[in-house]
This record gives C-alpha cells, structure tokens and sequence, in this order.
C-alpha cells in the first residue's frame, strides 16, 4: 500500500480523553487522536521556533563578543 501509514499507540488517562472528546464537539476535529495529534504537533514546531531563537541570540552574542 502506497497510503499505509505506521501509527503507534499512546495511553492517556481516561477522565483526559473524556474532556477532550467533549471539548472537541462541533469543531473540525473528528476524533481524539486527530486532536491530539494536532496538539502535539504546533507544542512542537514552538518548541523548535524557541529553540532556533535561542540559537540566533546565542549567535548574536557571540559576534558582538559577549560570549
């Protein structure tokens, strides 16, 4: 199969997948799974957008010979 994706399973704890699959209601998003991948992904693009700011200000620092 062309399409096949690999998935893995990750647990979370019941009472939290309830919330979510509430909250979730009348969104765009059809499922839990679909949410959470949501979530995770933008956590990390700000994490990695964090991270390469910290990297330029390092830089920056380093040319005007503070560091």
């Amino acid at each position: 199969m062309a399409d096949e994706r690999n998935y893995t399973t990750i647990t979370i704890p019941k009472a939290l997948y309830e919330k979510i699959s509430d909250m979730i209601k009348d969104t765009g998003f059809s499922s839990v799974s679909e949410y959470v991948v949501f979530v995770l992904r933008e956590t990390m693009a700000d994490i990695r957008k964090k991270n390469e700011s910290k990297s330029e200000v390092v830089k920056k620092l380093k040319a005007l010979g503070y560091i």
